[in-house]
């Protein structure tokens, strides 16, 4: 398949308003674009249908949930064939919240989020005892410095 679908400049532009709030009225995104509310209904169902847009989420504060600990997992495999297992294991921990098979050190990062140091030890301990993983690494987040969407630009520049 194709990297570059067909989407022009006016995909590009709800694609980037939408990025920055999923909550934003078609009615003003219309406005920002220059078309009408039933254009953009009309170009999301597209981008939807072609797998460009998957959902829309929310930018929530974890730590105003009582959530004060993020940490990143370099997770090593004891053998990469054992990947697929190991990551329907994860999925099934609901304080892993992202997981990635990469290139590198670690076969899978992972991002977790806990209350607290107690809660990220149990959860370590629980993910530690899947089937397949030899080790982990953790690495706990201080600051999140930058969260952004990607900016698109015009497709002829």
């Amino acid at each position: 398949m194709d990297k570059i679908l067909d989407i022009d400049n006016i995909d590009l532009k709800i694609i980037s308003l939408l990025n920055e709030d999923a909550k934003t009225p078609y009615t003003e995104i219309a406005k920002k674009v220059f078309v009408s509310s039933g254009t953009v209904h009309v170009r999301m169902k597209k981008l939807e249908d072609m797998g460009i847009v998957k959902s829309a989420t929310l930018n929530i504060d974890f730590s105003k949930l009582g959530y004060d600990i993020s940490a990143f997992l370099g997770i090593y495999l004891e053998k990469s064939s054992l990947y697929d297992n190991v990551i329907e294991k994860l999925k099934s921990i609901t304080e892993v919240v992202s997981a990635y098979y990469t290139t590198g050190n670690y076969s899978i990062f992972a991002k977790i989020i806990c209350r607290d140091t107690n809660h990220l030890r149990l959860v370590l301990d629980k993910i530690q005892k899947v089937d397949g993983i030899d080790r982990t690494e953790t690495l706990i987040v201080l600051e999140e410095s930058i969260n952004r969407p990607i900016q698109f630009f015009d497709k002829e520049k």
